[in-house]
């Protein structure tokens, strides 16, 4: 049974519809997946359809943004009543703090020469979550740089005038949403934060201790060893395993739907803590 437990449709930051998602997952042999747009579950009833067709298991995901001290922090939750009104009340909440960053962020950029930024950015997301690569797109079409690379590195990169920094709810309000949901926490790329071993630690045993209940020791394309070494710290902190591609739009080959390595021997799996799909995954 081939399993991918991060990824993301166009209702966030991804390229692809969720239907066209599921395609291209079935595509790539995967049996079980989990949508998890960014502060958003609105892809997921179009996704489950799809699956449903197709014959796949999606299970319900999202990755919310959350902060640990001063740095920001990923988590995913898996397995959540989509229905529950702390979920809801938060994915709200978090959607009002994008709206009010990428108003801030759109006031900048009009200041510079742009025009009708906000606008115009929620019209180049066709509906979706506007994000910094659409204000990026439209300097460029307002000839303000010559790429959305350039874009990045003038204007929205770190510590431009364009790179707003975001206040989060805090790691642990996050982790108890998600469990009032019914949800699995999982704490997303642990190695994306570039943190050293001492801290990832630290990270990971708070994580743990608000009621984390996994470390996504696979994401994507990583160095040889690093899945077993994340595994192990799961272990010592009582915490299961999960894996997940990132994806996020065709032609990143580090991020490709189910092209990861195997979850290493050392793991326990998170579908362990899921009797039906242990079982179908031949009890691992």
């Amino acid at each position: 049974m081939k399993i991918d437990l991060h990824m993301h449709s166009n209702c966030s930051d991804g390229e692809l519809t969720p239907e066209a998602l599921v395609s291209r997952a079935k595509e790539a042999g995967l049996d079980v997946i989990a949508l998890t747009d960014h502060d958003t579950i609105e892809g997921l009833a179009r996704a489950r359809c799809a699956a449903m067709r197709e014959g796949m298991t999606l299970i319900n995901g999202i990755e919310f943004s959350t902060r640990w001290g001063k740095i920001g922090v990923h988590v995913v939750g898996l397995g959540l009543d989509t229905a529950s009104p702390e979920l809801l009340q938060a994915i709200a909440a978090q959607q009002q703090a994008r709206i009010d960053r990428n108003l801030t962020i759109a006031g900048r950029l009009e200041k510079l020469g742009a025009k009708d930024v906000y606008q115009r950015a929620t019209e180049l997301a066709c509906g979706a979550q506007i994000g910094r690569p659409h204000f990026a797109q439209l300097l460029v079409d307002d000839g303000l740089v010559k790429s959305v690379a350039s874009a990045f590195k003038k204007y929205l990169g770190a510590g431009k005038v364009g790179d707003i920094k975001q206040q989060w709810p805090p790691l642990d309000e996050i982790i108890a949403i998600i469990r009032a949901a019914g949800g699995v926490a999982v704490l997303a790329h642990p190695a994306k934060y570039r943190l050293t071993r001492t801290k990832l630690r630290a990270l990971a045993t708070d994580f743990a201790a608000a009621g984390g209940e996994a470390i996504e020791v696979i994401s994507g394309y990583q160095p040889s060893g690093l899945a077993r070494d994340l595994a192990a710290l799961a272990n010592d902190l009582d915490l299961t395993s999960s894996c997940g591609s990132d994806f996020h739009r065709p032609g990143g080959i580090w991020q490709e739907l189910g092209r990861f390595e195997s979850m290493p021997v050392n793991a326990r799996p998170i579908w362990s803590l899921w009797p039906e799909l242990a079982s179908a995954a031949g009890g691992e």
